[in-house]
């Protein structure tokens, strides 16, 4: 027995245990909000097109989405006769996976809301981010199926086009808080301007509002959500790279896509909106951080319902003719501006 307590006494056991708690925690949860937000998206496109939205499964249609896991689980599976079955069942694993490894570096909160803070967590986030694309490539190319691969294809081109846009833009946020740390980025903020009486956040939004909003248009496109859903436009591919995919298979892929709005939603948060920092004692850091969180999944939400798709042109041209300059333009900018000291 005293070896054994022993054992359990060693910190770095300790710190490994306590972060697959951590880690447990993250994942039922982020489970559990996914299939929350979807019902909140489905209530609010109802509103906004005047029509009520789910209300027949339990009081409201709060139990839909437990209605919908279940469908999924008991639909039958089809897998194409041509496909390559060990990539058609390998793709949606990876539209899953990367976006569950980024909130490993998202601080929710002061410790102990945080599975850890590597000193490049912002370097994870665009390293995973950028894996999801080939999930849909994977999954396109592997269904054997032209309108598939044409989605696959579209993604691809896509994440190319936005990603440099979007690295970019983190860059004068980068400049500003002189580290790759989330949590040291999020502390850079965590201060207040005192103009009079009022006390202001220093929010990177404020210093750097052209690098938000260029954030917020190429995180659209990163997740292939409207007016960015190419990859998937029904109207001409009948559902894109995931034409072939029927049961949990199709379940995973809607699961990564809202899995990559809420992490990269929180990476917005941490960077722009001084991720769990506001008024009151530290304690209400996760409530801050879940408040802000939830505007931004609104916004999205918002977005999705009012612009219509773009032709596969304008995408293009809008990523390299005009967020890509915009964000380099930025990047200058501020770093003369934090060269002659007028940023801090």
């Amino acid at each position: 027995m005293s070896a054994m307590a022993a054992l359990f006494q060693n910190p770095d056991l300790q710190y490994a245990l306590w972060a697959f708690v951590k880690i447990f925690i993250i994942l039922n949860g982020m489970l559990g909000i996914v299939s929350y937000l979807i019902y909140v998206e489905r209530k609010v496109a109802g509103h906004m097109q005047a029509r009520v939205g789910p209300n027949r499964v339990g009081p409201l249609g709060l139990l839909q989405p437990i209605a919908d896991v279940g469908k999924l689980f008991l639909k039958e599976e089809f897998i194409p006769a041509e496909a390559n079955k060990v990539i058609f069942h390998l793709a949606p694993i990876i539209a899953v996976v990367p976006a569950l490894v980024t909130f490993s570096v998202i601080p929710f909160g002061p410790a102990p809301f945080f599975v850890t803070d590597v000193n490049v967590g912002l370097l994870v986030f665009l390293a995973m981010s950028s894996l999801g694309v080939y999930a849909i490539t994977l999954g396109g190319w592997s269904s054997n199926n032209k309108y598939a691969l044409l989605g696959g294809l579209r993604s691809s081109a896509q994440m190319v086009s936005y990603e440099l846009a979007m690295g970019l833009s983190t860059i004068g946020v980068l400049l500003i808080a002189n580290s790759l740390s989330l949590g040291a980025i999020v502390a850079q903020q965590s201060k207040f301007w005192h103009l009079g009486p009022l006390a202001i956040p220093s929010w990177n939004l404020f210093f750097q509002p052209v690098a938000f909003v260029v954030f917020m248009i190429t995180a659209l496109a990163e997740t292939n959500r409207a007016p960015f859903d190419l990859p998937e436009a029904e109207a001409e591919l009948v559902a894109g790279f995931h034409t072939e995919y029927s049961s949990m298979k199709f379940g995973l892929f809607f699961l990564g896509e809202f899995m990559n709005v809420i992490s990269i939603s929180c990476i917005a948060v941490t960077l722009f909106l001084g991720g769990w920092s506001g008024p009151g004692p530290a304690s209400l850091g996760i409530l801050w951080f879940m408040l802000k969180l939830f505007v931004l999944l609104f916004f999205f939400i918002w977005i999705r319902w009012t612009y219509p798709r773009l032709r596969y042109d304008q995408l293009m041209n809008l990523g390299w003719k005009v967020l890509l300059p915009i964000a380099l333009a930025n990047v200058l900018v501020t770093a003369l501006l934090v060269f002659w000291g007028i940023l801090p």
